[in-house]
């Protein structure tokens, strides 16, 4: 399939991934794609053969290791790294940026920026300015204002088998949202606007911490009742902690928020729902993450979400099990027990 508009300029992914490969795919239908790999093995790989990890690559993508060149070719750049990378990558591309670029990108995930030499398990307290969304790292570390994220139930290996989708383009910016969605859409894939940016980047970073919690009963056999209840709850949860971190209720009740949170809850596609699944299966943390050829989010965000959540006196007894499952040594069994005696009292209680 050839490009639908073929006088506009390439537009730039970094971060060859599973999901970065699937965006790509998805821009590839409308436009010419650059795509940013680190590994020159990698590059060579998906220029002699269209393919990448497990993915058919659109004849419209070229790989490519040189960051100043998507920069110098594409006005609208894509950035979908793991976010213990994102600001590296930023570092890395921010010479090559001017205040024309649009930044959109996928990654659900939080930076952590502490004093030197300190880290996240070091720290007492973890106020709000110690915690950067990924659209609040590109602009710390470069010109970019025109920023967005992509956000909603968008699992790779469906998005790449061409199956019916939609994501969210959030931005405070109605060019960015155009843009986006003009780049995005298609006959398969649906996009939607938000101006609620924080808000959409929060939920879609704190859902990776109930999925964990969902493939944990999965794992133990439990049932949809229990599923429900979790699923429930965790979004209360989400809601509480958005609100706590810059994040609107709104931004939690559509797409991004409840339909990433149940698509994310219910697959086994999703590496977050793995990790819990395993870990009811008695493997250790360690193993699992060896295993896996791509980061789990939620491991990471319920560090963060547990110190945060403590400083502002904040209770988030699903994310507290979590974190104490991960790193405390907690069975699952004994976190499940703990959670069915916890005192609820209000259902919703954030309207």
């Amino acid at each position: 399939m050839t490009s639908r508009n073929t006088s506009r300029k390439p537009v730039g992914v970094i971060g060859a991934g599973s999901f970065g490969s699937a965006i790509a795919n998805i821009l590839a239908q409308n436009t010419e794609v650059l795509l940013y790999a680190r590994d020159s093995e990698v590059i060579k790989k998906i220029a002699e053969t269209r393919e990448h990890r497990g993915q058919k690559l659109h004849t419209n993508i070229t790989p490519t290791g040189d960051l100043s060149y998507i920069a110098n070719t594409c006005d609208v750049i894509f950035p979908i790294v793991p976010s213990s990378a994102f600001r590296d990558m930023m570092q890395q591309l921010s010479p090559y940026l001017h205040p024309y670029h649009i930044l959109i990108h996928g990654t659900k995930g939080l930076d952590i920026s502490l004093p030197e030499g300190q880290r996240l398990q070091d720290v007492t307290t973890l106020e709000r300015d110690h915690i950067k969304t990924m659209s609040e790292v590109i602009m710390d570390e470069s010109v970019i204002l025109r920023v967005g994220c992509l956000a909603g139930p968008n699992l790779a290996r469906e998005m790449s088998a061409n199956q019916p989708a939609a994501t969210v383009v959030a931005s405070h910016f109605q060019e960015v949202i155009r843009e986006g969605g003009s780049l995005l859409r298609s006959e398969r894939f649906q996009v939607y606007g938000n101006e609620h940016l924080i808000g959409i980047e929060l939920a879609g970073v704190l859902k990776n911490v109930i999925a964990i919690a969902s493939g944990a009963l999965s794992g133990l056999g439990l049932g949809e009742n229990a599923k429900g209840l979790l699923v429930s709850r965790g979004m209360v949860e989400m809601i509480h902690l958005g609100q706590a971190m810059g994040g609107n209720v709104q931004a939690f009740l559509g797409l991004a928020g409840i339909g990433d949170l149940v698509t994310t809850c219910n697959s086994t596609l999703s590496r977050n729902y793995t990790v819990g699944y395993r870990l009811a299966k008695g493997e250790s943390l360690d193993e699992i993450i060896q295993s896996m050829d791509e980061v789990a989010e939620g491991v990471n965000t319920v560090q963060i979400a547990k110190k945060f959540a403590d400083t502002c006196k904040i209770r988030i007894p699903i994310a507290e099990a979590v974190y104490a499952v991960l790193f405390e040594d907690l069975t699952v069994d004994k976190a499940l027990q703990i959670l069915m005696k916890y005192p609820f009292n209000v259902d919703i209680d954030f309207l």
